[in-house]
């Protein structure tokens, strides 16, 4: 599970266990508000998941843990700098707990990725980008909740603007080569992802996309 796994870590560095303690409820608090109908602690546990039969491949695992509490830790669907935010938060906590300069910059480098979430040089920010984007590949029923719980973040926006919007961003995914970066990623999910992703296009039943 996430929630042990990040408090050892935070408990290896902290000076005290009662502020590694706060600095864990900080991070559930953050993803428990009522608006976050799926940037919330389930998607954390389930990054955690999809990353665990590659774990010993990534060189440096407490970082990836780091990264996968604090990638959506600040998140306005009215903003586009929400990974920009929280990889800028990321590295005030890690620095406030002494982690070195260099991990503290892998950690923002993973959380940056996922704003476009495009194939980099390291393969470990490619696996953490490619298990933030697994829910594309599940199957149809779960995917759909998927789709329902993200408009139920933007509501915020009328359907006439949304979903033109939402149109766009599922098609520029599906004009990609791969969505997935990783070979492990890529046969779990590809195929399906592709299927989820035109299902929900025929749903939002759009003829000639706008945007946001």
């Amino acid at each position: 599970m996430l929630e042990p796994e990040i408090m050892n870590v935070l408990v290896s560095v902290a000076p005290a266990p009662e502020i590694a303690r706060l600095y864990w409820q900080e991070i559930v608090q953050a993803h428990s508000q009522p608006a976050r109908h799926y940037h919330n602690l389930e998607h954390l546990q389930a990054i955690w998941q999809q990353l665990q039969p590659v774990r010993d491949e990534i060189p440096d695992w407490p970082i990836m843990l780091c990264a996968i509490a604090y990638h959506d830790f600040i998140y306005n669907p009215l903003h586009s700098d929400n990974e920009e935010n929280s990889a800028a938060f990321a590295v005030e906590k890690l620095s406030a707990l002494h982690f070195s300069r260099e991990r503290i910059e892998q950690c923002r480098r993973h959380i940056l990725a996922t704003k476009k979430h495009e194939a980099v040089s390291e393969t470990d920010t490619n696996y953490f980008t490619d298990a933030d984007l697994s829910i594309l590949g599940a199957d149809p029923a779960t995917y759909m909740q998927y789709a329902e719980n993200i408009r139920q973040e933007y509501d915020c926006y009328p359907d006439m603007i949304y979903k033109p919007g939402r149109y766009q961003v599922l098609e520029s995914f599906l004009q990609r080569p791969r969505l997935f970066k990783t070979d492990h990623f890529y046969g779990l999910y590809e195929e399906k992802a592709r299927i989820n992703l035109l299902a929900e296009m025929k749903q939002l039943d759009i003829d000639r996309p706008g945007g946001f």
